[in-house]
């Protein structure tokens, strides 16, 4: 009885501590090239960004483009893309291997597709 207590105990503990397993999102880590359209004719459109995800965390592998944000366990994520003074928010889906959603700055919105490399 008191094993069982102390199995309880460590399963209730340890992800309050941070030492649980990876979770689910880290399963789109690695490195994904991002495709950017533009639906307004006056903005540009065609862009590609590569991105990297590590456990679920997004960041950008360019130094003129910041990317952060994050995805979730069952692959929605939210990022920010940020160069000089310009920046732009955007969200959607991953699955295994690509990922698409949309995507809007101060004066330009559109869609953007993704896939892992």
């Amino acid at each position: 009885m008191v094993k069982s207590r102390k199995s309880v105990a460590a399963a209730l503990l340890l992800p309050a501590l941070g030492l649980a397993a990876p979770s689910a999102a880290a399963t789109f880590d690695g490195d994904w090239s991002v495709q950017i359209a533009s639906s307004n004719a006056a903005c540009s459109s065609g862009a590609s960004v590569s991105i990297g995800i590590n456990n679920g965390q997004v960041a950008s592998h360019n130094t003129a483009v910041t990317a952060s944000g994050r995805v979730a366990e069952a692959g929605a994520i939210r990022v920010t893309l940020a160069s000089g003074m310009k920046r732009a928010v955007g969200s959607g889906v991953l699955t295994g291997t690509s990922g698409s959603g949309t995507w809007r700055a101060a004066l330009c919105s559109g869609t953007w597709t993704a896939q892992r490399m």
